[in-house]
């Protein structure tokens, strides 16, 4: 009875100690104490994405889809790879200096991220978030290292088109028709490298959704399904960080395309937002949906990691943004 009633005191305890040291704000907000810093991005894209406004700004760009590989998940794997190594690269950094490598991709099991970072021998950590895993990976990095269980740690994401066609939809060989809601799955892949010290843009906060399903059951109209979860969390980082739209430079979705944007707006309206002077989404800053053709725009995990490590780091690397604002979609 003693033995159980003390037991019992600790567990107690420890809860109201933990309470003490929460750095959660409102319900979904974590304020992190040290921000961690990205020291560097890599940008490794498809030649449709090469093409698109802000191909200048990938470290390579990879005419052949394959890339001289049997498969187009081989090539995405070499994809993933190439990214994180040449982000190391550029901070002078070894995988043995990465303490945990967080990634995922858009396939079962995340086969090509298993097969991309395994020669790299870095502790893994896979993630499953589809289109949101760029936000997810780097937030699970930056929590990890604010909690002080690293220092150095790397957030990599990749997605290819004939590979996610192949699994989520059609063989490319049916030849099926796209409706004009349908989005174009990025090629590429995106690495982030995060440390705990440093004077890079550093990540001040994550505010992480919930999956918000109003019914949307169309495959090819990933703008509408995705669009609810997206409001949601930008109310709830509102709310819980009592800011508002016009504290920030710029405000970007993962891969919402045409559609998704335009619902965005519509529902943060009536909620009174006004996103229409600094929101934008990944799905169209990385194509022109006008002279190339995606459709309603681009999607995928690569869609926003190439979009932040190819193009919006290096917007707030020179100062262009200062205050911005990523978030990503559950679906």
């Amino acid at each position: 009875m003693c033995y159980s009633a003390k037991a019992l005191f600790i567990y107690k305890l420890r809860g109201m100690i933990n309470m003490a040291k929460t750095k959660k704000s409102g319900s979904q907000t974590v304020c992190f104490d040290n921000p961690p810093v990205i020291i560097s991005t890599a940008a490794i894209s498809g030649s449709k994405e090469g093409e698109g406004p802000i191909g200048q700004f990938f470290d390579t760009i990879v005419k052949d889809t394959m890339w001289g590989e049997e498969s187009w998940e081989k090539a995405e794997s070499k994809f993933m790879e190439q990214a994180v190594r040449t982000a190391l690269d550029k901070c002078n950094r070894t995988p043995e200096q990465i303490d945990y490598i967080f990634g995922g991709d858009l396939l079962n099991q995340c086969t090509s991220t298993n097969y991309g970072i395994r020669s790299l021998e870095i502790p893994f950590i896979g993630l499953y978030g589809a289109c949101s895993t760029m936000a997810l990976s780097m937030s699970m990095a930056a929590m990890t290292i604010d909690g002080g269980y690293a220092d150095t740690c790397a957030a990599v994401t990749s997605s290819h088109f004939c590979s996610a066609e192949r699994q989520f939809r059609f063989p490319l060989e049916y030849g099926g028709q796209r409706p004009p809601g349908a989005q174009w799955t990025a090629t590429g892949s995106g690495c982030a490298i995060l440390s705990a010290t440093g004077s890079a843009p550093a990540i001040d906060l994550i505010t992480t959704g919930k999956i918000v399903d109003m019914g949307i059951k169309d495959a090819n109209n990933m703008g509408a399904a995705m669009a609810p979860a997206a409001v949601d969390t930008l109310l709830t980082h509102f709310k819980d960080t009592k800011r508002s739209p016009e504290d920030y430079d710029l405000i970007v979705s993962g891969d919402l395309g045409k559609v998704g944007k335009s619902i965005v707006i519509d529902l943060m309206k009536k909620e009174g937002y006004d996103l229409s002077k600094n929101y934008n989404d990944c799905g169209l800053i990385l194509f022109d949906c006008e002279t190339q053709d995606v459709h309603s725009g681009g999607s995928g995990c690569g869609c926003s990691a190439l979009t932040f490590c190819g193009y919006l780091y290096k917007l707030l690397k020179e100062k262009n943004i200062t205050a911005f604002y990523l978030w990503q979609q559950v679906h």
